[in-house]
């Protein structure tokens, strides 16, 4: 076994302890996930999540979509497929991921996933209203998401002018902040804080965050009035 003596993975503090980035939005009716990571099984148990309208896929890397098997308790007990939704590339990339899950003739017990190819047009899950936002993983396009007054967005490093205009007007944000150093597709915790300034949003999280950029505690203590760390169990009200 292999282990780590850094200060966050040492850390007493439960905002220190943090799982591969997923978020849970719901409203009165429909509950999306979005991104189904390593740790989706671990993540819906913890949270006693009864059922699921969708998943949402923000790109195919492989902490955004390896919990997508662990979808089949949704699918036994609501007897229906999982909804998958995501760009052309994030469906490529999950046929690649658990191909069995797509053969002509499925081996009984494997997922039943239904793949809906999405754009950047806008579109309706229940009652929830999903405006997909581009942003840049380095040359990777990967998509955000906006739901009424609340956007989210991981793994960018570069977002055009034309998607920022979806964003403004957010009342919150979560977006990415790898490290302080700099990252080839990530944001740093500097490039954030100006992305977030540059949008007018007046309440910030940062998520998809390495142990080397510090403990939450530190990292909070220097941060601007109205942007703050994300933690995993963290809850949003918009």
């Amino acid at each position: 076994m292999v282990g780590c003596d850094c200060e966050v993975c040492t850390s007493t503090d439960s905002k220190d302890t943090r799982l591969r980035s997923s978020i849970l939005v719901s409203s009165a009716t429909t509950t999306i996930v979005v991104d189904a990571t390593p740790d989706f099984r671990y993540q819906m148990l913890r949270e006693r999540i009864k059922s699921i309208d969708a998943v949402l896929i923000t790109h195919p890397h492989k902490d955004h979509i390896a919990g997508i098997d662990d979808t089949r308790p949704f699918q036994f007990f609501q007897r229906l497929p999982t909804q998958v939704y995501g760009n052309k590339l994030s469906i490529t990339g999950i046929k690649n991921e658990i191909p069995y899950a797509f053969e002509a003739i499925r081996y009984p017990g494997v997922p039943a996933i239904t793949l809906h190819e999405i754009t950047l047009t806008p579109f309706y899950i229940g009652d929830l209203y999903i405006v997909p936002i581009l942003v840049w993983h380095h040359k990777m396009p990967v998509y955000g998401f906006r739901f009424g007054k609340f956007t989210y967005i991981t793994d960018a490093n570069k977002i055009d002018e034309a998607e920022k205009d979806k964003i403004r007007g957010s009342e919150v944000v979560v977006l990415n902040a790898l490290r302080n150093e700099s990252h080839i597709s990530h944001f740093t915790l500097n490039e954030a804080v100006e992305m977030v300034h540059e949008l007018g949003v007046k309440r910030a999280y940062f998520t998809h965050i390495s142990h080397q950029l510090g403990r939450h505690s530190n990292v909070m203590d220097n941060l601007p009035d109205g942007i703050g760390l994300a933690y995993d169990r963290l809850k949003i009200s918009v």
